[in-house]
C-alpha cells in the first residue's frame, strides 16, 4: 500500500470511530426557550407494561417563570440550585432550594418560577406513560 493511501485509510477510521463514539453517548438534547433550558438526560423503558422513566435537567434564569402545565405520570423534582416557587393545584405554593425535593402526581396542574438572583436547576424524573406528549400546557 502507498503511503498516502494508508493515510487515507487511517484518517478514514479515525472519522468512522469518531463518528460512532458521538452516536452512543446518551442523547442530551437541550430545549431551549426564553430563560430555560431543559436538557434530556436520559429515558429507559419499565418493567410497568407501557410506562418509561424519562429524566430532565430543567435550569431558569432568574425572575422566569414556567407557567402551568400536566405531565402524563408522577414527576419527582430534586433542586440542584437556587430557589425556586412551585405553584401546585391544591396546595400552598412550595419554595425549595437546593437540596429541597417535591413530588407531583398525575396530572396534577403546576407551575415554577424561580424567586432567587442566579439561575435555578432541577433534575426532574418523569414516570410517565410512554408515546404521550411529556408536557402539556394549560390555559
Amino acid at each position: 500500500m502507498t503511503s498516502k493511501l494508508m493515510k487515507a485509510t487511517r484518517l478514514l477510521a479515525r472519522t468512522a470511530l469518531f463518528t460512532a463514539s458521538l452516536l452512543t453517548i446518551p442523547s442530551a438534547q437541550a430545549q431551549q426557550a426564553a430563560g430555560f433550558t431543559r436538557t434530556d438526560l436520559q429515558r429507559h423503558d419499565l418493567s410497568a407494561g407501557g410506562r418509561e422513566a424519562v429524566q430532565v435537567r430543567v435550569d431558569i434564569a432568574p425572575g422566569e417563570a414556567f407557567g402551568r402545565h400536566t405531565h402524563p405520570g408522577e414527576e419527582i423534582i430534586y433542586v440542584l440550585a437556587g430557589t425556586l416557587e412551585y405553584d401546585v393545584d391544591g396546595r400552598p405554593p412550595a419554595r425549595l432550594k437546593a437540596g429541597d425535593v417535591l413530588f407531583i402526581p398525575t396530572g396534577t396542574v403546576h407551575a415554577a418560577r424561580n424567586v432567587g438572583d442566579v439561575t435555578a436547576s432541577e433534575l426532574a424524573t418523569y414516570i410517565v406513560e410512554k408515546d404521550k406528549p411529556l408536557l402539556t400546557l394549560v390555559k
